[in-house]
């Protein structure tokens, strides 16, 4: 299972007043609370968390086939500049992270061993987000390969109408997509 998730910097800024009243105690644990207030940047420290649980909430979704919101029980916790760890109802994500000046790109695995092949990009204004994130992932692979995503929005790569045995996950976030990938 891999989850992934990209969050546009500038579009950050513009989109979400992070800083109103309530948001930090809907969305983040006490202690992401205590980091994101103590950070340098606690902006960045706000889309790095967010990011890091979206990436590991779709990978427990692929896992366990059943969606949910309830962001303050996904807990956080850094590791390292590039590497964190998630966990969703006793279940460990690992993470590992870019945060570049314009976005930040998040990768969620169950087996930080995994070989994820996993890559970020900018999208140009007025293109379909979703075709051109689908398009640089499938480049990985054979012409006949598509992108089909079940009743959960989980999406799975079929060749010739057969289901492949490779774990993907795509995100795109106002001018950047990104996408990860492993063998199961």
């Amino acid at each position: 299972m891999i989850g992934n998730d990209i969050v546009d910097l500038e579009l950050a800024k513009t989109q979400s007043n992070w800083q109103r009243k309530g948001f930090l105690e809907k969305q983040f644990t006490p202690y992401e609370q205590k980091n994101i207030l103590n950070s340098k940047n606690s902006f960045l420290q706000v889309w790095l968390f967010w990011s890091m649980k979206e990436a590991a909430y779709k990978c427990h979704v692929q896992e366990f086939q059943k969606r949910f919101f309830a962001p303050k029980k996904i807990s956080c916790k850094i590791l390292s500049n590039s590497e964190g760890i998630v966990e969703i109802e006793s279940s460990l994500y690992c993470i590992k992270y870019l945060i570049s000046t314009r976005y930040i790109h998040s990768c969620a695995v169950k087996n930080k061993n995994s070989k994820m092949v996993s890559d970020s990009f900018f999208i140009e204004k007025n293109t379909s987000q979703t075709n051109i994130t689908n398009q640089q992932m499938l480049s990985y692979f054979p012409e006949d390969v598509v992108v089909q995503k079940n009743e959960f929005g989980v999406p799975f790569l079929y060749q010739q109408e057969k289901k492949l045995p490779i774990s993907v996950s795509t995100s795109h976030h106002g001018n950047y997509g990104g996408f990860a990938f492993l063998h199961t």
